[in-house]
């Protein structure tokens, strides 16, 4: 069953990264809205999506549509999310899914009285790396997950004007919030943070973890590296196993091989040495290793009610919570 979408917010996020892929995840893009006539026209010309809206209001009253999808700001996505659900509509928005905490808590409990979903855009999850990462703890033969270490910058362009970091946090910060306790498994039960601020906008947070778990590790995050450079590396140890994610597309599995210079009958074991796996970029193929097409696959599912795997509000709230729980440390 394809599923007709009212899409809010017509930017160059939206229109580069998910509205294309939604074709092929089963939606049909019916309607679009952006307080920029412009950018929703054009978007409606790229898409093929028949009715135009300034107003999102207007849209969710009144547009042909089985669901709603957004990928705005915090603020509206609360309100707009909150207006989908009084009509019994099925939403996706973007992360983050409101501006604090409390507002997502009031989306969960609003999503549980409707009982419509409410899918969050953690693509981390679906990230190619991330995903092979994740399929190889699901699947036995790494054992339990010891320590986890996460490193994901990205530059001071947040910033114009007076300082503040709130987009820093919402935007970026979030989705390890969600990531790194979807890879642990369980929720952070300690967290301690150090930072160093070299300069206005330029902020590096380390900070460190235990789980209720055990699992133990740390976070890295900042503005003080360039977007032009990878930005991201995941390290996940077992014991005699470990699993290191570079830039979401390069993967290695280090097992527990023996030394191999005095063997003179050595060769590559596939039982413990070590799998490594990188994607082939010449390929034709229309790959998307961020993740936005399988995570809009599981979001179609969920909208249909034959699969509960999307991230949803709950996971929403709870790295939003997280978040809070960062920021009042930073802060202290």
């Amino acid at each position: 069953m394809t599923i007709k979408i009212g899409w809010i917010g017509c930017g160059r996020h939206a229109t580069w990264m998910l509205m294309p892929q939604l074709a092929r995840s089963g939606f049909e893009i019916s309607a679009v809205c952006d307080r920029d006539e412009a950018a929703a026209r054009n978007a409606a010309r790229q898409f093929g999506a028949k009715a135009v809206y300034s107003d999102y209001d207007d849209m969710i009253a009144n547009a042909d549509i089985d669901a709603v999808g957004m990928a705005v700001g915090p603020e509206i996505h609360f309100r707009a999310t909150l207006s989908s659900l009084r009509r019994g509509l099925p939403v996706f928005m973007e992360k983050p899914p409101a501006a604090t905490a409390a507002q997502a808590r009031e989306l969960l409990d609003a999503s549980e009285a409707a009982k419509v979903p409410v899918t969050v855009g953690f693509m981390k999850r679906y990230s190619t790396g991330n995903k092979i990462a994740k399929n190889i703890l699901n699947g036995g033969d790494f054992g339990q997950v010891l320590g986890i270490h996460g490193s994901y910058m990205t530059a001071p362009t947040y910033f114009a004007g007076q300082v503040d970091y709130t987009g820093f946090y919402l935007h970026h910060c979030v989705h390890y919030m969600d990531l790194i306790t979807w890879f642990a498994g369980s929720e952070f039960a300690d967290l301690r943070l150090r930072k160093n601020v070299p300069d206005a906008g330029k902020m590096l947070l380390h900070m460190n973890f235990e789980c209720d778990n055990g699992v133990i590790g740390n976070i890295i995050m900042g503005t003080v590296q360039s977007r032009g450079t990878p930005m991201e590396y995941i390290q996940i140890m077992g014991d005699h196993n470990r699993i290191e994610v570079e830039n979401i597309i390069n993967v290695a599995w280090h097992r527990n091989p023996p030394f191999k210079a005095e063997d003179p009958d050595a060769v590559l074991d596939p039982a413990c040495d070590s799998l490594v796996w990188t994607p082939n970029f010449t390929a034709a193929a229309n790959e998307d290793h961020k993740g936005y097409h399988a995570l809009l696959l599981d979001v179609a599912a969920t909208m249909r009610g034959e699969s509960d795997t999307a991230p949803q509000i709950r996971d929403g709230w709870l790295a939003m919570r997280r978040l809070e729980q960062m920021i009042a440390l930073i802060e202290a």
